[in-house]
């Protein structure tokens, strides 16, 4: 989809998740993602209240999920600089190799292959920003609609001839995201158990934007087969009244071994209610009378509790959260984020 105004996918960005209530913190501790302070440093007092001591650990884990949020910020800045310094260098060597200057050869293999935007895009790009342009006639807004469709088309195509570059010039990239060590949990997953890439989902059932990402992560295995392993773990959020239970009944749903199918029927139902969560075991076709036990007795409450444990030390403190082979995603993000991110994890594992 097409978005003319960076402002409203700046505030969807913003609002993509469900966030943990303010003051719900956890004391579970696991390494830090990038740059972990020695034993040392780690153990040394920041601050005393009366005779309380707070160790510099204990302020690390308190601010966890800001601190893993600037570790990714500082990488996304140093990645975009060091994309942008290889590009640079590498019509630097292509235009010394063909003899002519950086100039001719961004007019050659960029601007002279651009073409002229169809009636078609033009309308699509129209009625999809129509509320963002304040509904004013096409002809209005046609030049600016154009010249969107001009720069897209520009970027696109000088992304395709960097890519063709580094396979002429060779190029390699050692600079390295941040990673969190997170495990699966002992989780069913989707998908292949060797897969060079594993995506660890920490979800609640009731968030609207956790239901809202269920389709783009379908597009994802759709797209990537075999090479994507998808884990759900479960992250029921404490204001959420039914999310709880539903997580539980999920588990019930898995003893039978129907986790997929009831996981899938509770994100499409907009009620959570617990007549609602017997009746969908009745849909995927459970037992009721060992389903209803299994509700009863909460047989999963650990396992459950283990989970948003272990989100919480890998600095969770929202939903949906995403880790791909590590890698921190957070939000109902759209397919792009999740592309950008496992192809270049396939790079690696490929490479």
């Amino acid at each position: 989809m097409h978005k003319l105004t960076p402002g409203a996918v700046l505030l969807a960005l913003l609002l993509s998740a469900c966030s943990r209530q303010p003051g719900s913190t956890t004391t579970t501790t696991s390494p830090l993602a990038t740059g972990q302070a020695s034993q040392a440093d780690a153990n040394a007092v920041v601050a005393t209240v009366g005779g309380r001591a707070i160790s510099r650990a204990e302020l690390e884990q308190q601010m966890r999920p800001r601190l893993i949020g600037l570790e990714n910020q500082r990488y996304e800045t140093l990645r975009e600089g060091l994309d942008q310094m290889i590009a640079d260098e590498l019509y630097a060597q292509e235009a010394k190799a063909r003899g002519i200057t950086v100039d001719e050869l961004q007019q050659q293999e960029v601007l002279d292959r651009l073409g002229v935007p169809s009636e078609e895009q033009i309308q699509q790009v129209y009625e999809e920003n129509k509320e963002d342009l304040e509904d004013q006639p096409l002809d209005n807004v046609r030049p600016q609609i154009v010249t969107f469709l001009r720069q897209q088309q520009q970027a696109e195509r000088q992304e395709e001839f960097v890519a063709e570059l580094k396979k002429k010039h060779a190029t390699t990239i050692s600079l390295r995201p941040p990673v969190v060590d997170v495990s699966d949990g002992g989780r069913e997953a989707r998908g292949n158990p060797h897969a060079p890439v594993t995506i660890i989902e920490f979800s609640d059932y009731e968030c609207p934007f956790c239901k809202r990402v269920v389709p783009t992560i379908n597009q994802v295995l759709a797209t990537y087969g075999d090479k994507v392993r998808f884990v759900y773990r479960d992250y029921p959020l404490s204001f959420h009244q039914h999310a709880r239970p539903a997580a539980e009944a999920a588990r019930c749903a898995q003893a039978q071994g129907k986790f997929w199918e009831y996981h899938d029927k509770l994100f499409a139902s907009s009620d959570l209610s617990a007549d609602k969560l017997k009746a969908l075991a009745g849909e995927v076709g459970l037992d009721q009378a060992k389903f209803e036990e299994c509700l009863r007795t909460k047989p999963f409450a650990a396992a459950i509790d283990k989970d948003f444990a272990d989100a919480s030390a890998a600095g969770v403190s929202g939903t949906p959260a995403f880790f791909i082979n590590g890698r921190f995603l957070s939000g109902a993000q759209p397919f792009e984020k999740f592309k950008e991110m496992i192809d270049d994890e396939l790079g690696r594992t490929q490479g």
